[in-house]
């Protein structure tokens, strides 16, 4: 018989009282992870907006093309959403408007192509615009970059508009090398730090420039004193200059030697340094311990200019259109966010969104329902997609105004569908299909790419990236096919023409005659809502915005009236020192 060995009392007491203690340092921990969470869930995120200029439906790799390597951009939109039914204005000062105000560009006067840099105009003054809504929110807004919303007075430049600072430009283009911008026969530097002219940035390249200030503004932000919106307007990939429209870096073209139009090359060496510029910023965003608390949004202003089109090479494939179009290929932006506050990771998200959108979207996701209820006064064209987007909701958007122009004569509509066009651009000479399905093999692309580039590593810090079988199905998802046969022919100059934009993306079947009940209601959606517009704001140009009078500079021309005593000699010397 086998004696049980009893314990002593004062072993037994402690051995309970240890697990006593270590019951209760488990809870603690629980607690505290779940104290923590709430935390963070109630702390507003930090908004990181990447707006890329020109950039084409196909020229990024998450949506089916493996010609241009975008890993740092593809990263993301694996680990988040890729807005698939996702709407940009045509060209870029109404794609602008819309985004900084949340309203249609009808409702802004800036519906009628781009703001020129002679211009005496600008985004009203009376409207209140997303940096100005956010900072009411304690947050601090900063921008790097293209700035394209008016500059004639200094009230309509960045720094009175919302934004604590500025390094970028405020025309429409310029050169990414020298910073001169060329337009309408008058030729001057574009480069600002702030309201002053950036001289000491003569020579650095645009894309690095717009890169280190965005690095320079997170690594110095206080999150103390609150949040970061950091808005990120890229020159890339838009045209430089007549004289060198496709600036690009040699060392990056020379890597592209697969893409055999050199043209193309050029442009997709513009699209590449942009996407590593992506992947630095996110980057950042970890070191400085950012990343776990942001909203990063990356979209195109527009459709991208084909073949030429602006001297740029593009590709829209396989969608209809070019830039400054109204039909898919210059309207249905290339755009993902993501975010750890985003549920049911990845996926294609199909909730239907415009540009418009992104203010009342992310004043709702800053401050919650109440701060996008103090906007119901303000009259929006936009709607908070933030609920459906987090939780895989349907979307609260039924329309999309893609622009009515009543100088050019086009206008187009979406209702559910249903996709109306009246009237066209450029006499319709931009209104085919362009570009070739070059390297849309899924075994053309580089997967191993995307993970190690920086952004998909900082996602497998994260636990975010999925794995190579779900990035795979999803992009596969994301990858717009449609068939060669086409249907009935459409020519909106002639007649309007109406598709079916959900099963015919590429707008190849003009079902007008189908549906003569439909067409006659998308008419007169459309004639009501263009009954709300206002008449577009476009002035001719201003002599005295001549950068000659302001030392080879464009300046904000309208807070001076006296030009003689400004002009400079035209010594070469002068005007080297100038530029």
């Amino acid at each position: 018989m086998q004696t049980r060995l009893l314990q002593p009392p004062t072993i037994r007491v402690n051995l309970l009282l240890l697990r006593i203690v270590f019951v209760i340092v488990i809870v603690i921990s629980i607690v505290n992870v779940a104290i923590c969470q709430s935390a963070d869930a109630e702390r507003p995120p930090n908004i990181i907006f990447i707006l890329a200029d020109d950039l084409g439906f196909n020229d990024v790799g998450f949506r089916g093309s493996a010609q241009i390597p975008t890993p740092n951009i593809d990263a993301l939109a694996y680990s988040g959403l890729i807005l698939n039914r996702y709407y940009v204005n045509p060209i870029c000062t109404p794609s602008r408007s819309a985004l900084m105000t949340g309203k249609y560009p009808i409702h802004t006067g800036m519906q009628h192509t781009v703001l020129y840099a002679a211009e005496p105009r600008g985004l009203p003054l009376d409207l209140k615009i997303l940096p100005e809504y956010l900072n009411d929110l304690g947050y601090t807004s900063h921008i790097a970059g293209k700035w394209h919303l008016g500059h004639w007075k200094r009230a309509y430049t960045p720094l009175y508009r919302g934004f604590s600072s500025h390094v970028g430009y405020w025309s429409g283009h310029h050169d990414y090398n020298d910073h001169t911008a060329v337009e309408h026969g008058y030729w001057g530097l574009d480069m600002r730090n702030g309201t002053d002219v950036a001289y000491d940035l003569h020579g650095q390249p645009t894309t690095e420039v717009i890169t280190k200030q965005s690095l320079n503004v997170i690594a110095s932000h206080n999150a103390a004193k609150g949040p970061l919106f950091l808005y990120v307007a890229h020159a890339a990939v838009h045209s430089g200059n007549p004289y060198n429209p496709l600036p690009a870096n040699d060392d990056i073209v020379a890597k592209l030697s697969h893409i055999s139009k050199y043209k193309r090359r050029k442009y997709a060496a513009l699209v590449a340094e942009m996407d590593d510029s992506v992947g630095k910023i996110v980057g950042q965003l970890q070191k400085y311990r950012m990343l776990d608390n942001s909203i990063i949004i990356f979209s195109t202003d527009n459709g991208g200019p084909v073949e030429g089109f602006n001297s740029n090479f593009a590709s829209n494939y396989p969608l209809r259109g070019t830039k400054n179009t109204l039909w898919e290929g210059g309207v249905r932006g290339a755009a993902l966010v993501w975010s750890p506050r985003l549920t049911k990771l990845p996926r294609l998200a199909e909730q239907t969104m415009h540009i418009s959108d992104w203010l009342p979207t992310l004043v709702e996701a800053a401050g919650g329902e109440q701060a996008l209820a103090n906007l119901s006064a303000a009259n929006l064209d936009g709607m908070s997609i933030w609920t459906a987007l987090v939780t895989d909701g349907i979307s609260p958007r039924k329309t999309i105004l893609h622009n009515i122009d009543d100088i050019w004569g086009s206008a187009a509509i979406t209702v559910d569908e249903w996709k109306l066009l009246k009237g066209t651009n450029y006499n319709g000479a931009w209104d085919g299909w362009y570009g070739m399905p070059e390297l849309r093999n899924p075994t053309d692309y580089n997967w191993d790419q995307v993970t190690k580039s920086v952004t998909g590593q900082a996602m497998q810090k994260l636990k975010m990236l999925p794995s190579r079988a779900d990035q795979i199905r999803l992009r596969r998802k994301a990858t717009v096919d449609c068939p060669t046969k086409r249907g009935a022919s459409c020519n909106p100059l002639n007649a309007p023409c109406l598709f079916q934009i959900i099963k015919d993306p590429c707008e190849q079947n003009n079902v007008a005659k189908q549906y003569p009940r439909v067409l006659e209601l998308m008419l007169k959606e459309l004639q009501l809502v263009n009954a709300t517009a206002v008449p577009p704001s476009n002035k001719p140009d201003d002599p005295h915005a001549n950068p000659r009078f302001w030392n080879y500079t464009w300046t904000n021309f309208g807070d001076y009236s006296d030009t003689k005593n400004n002009i400079i000699s035209n010594s070469p010397n002068l005007i080297q020192n100038c530029i």
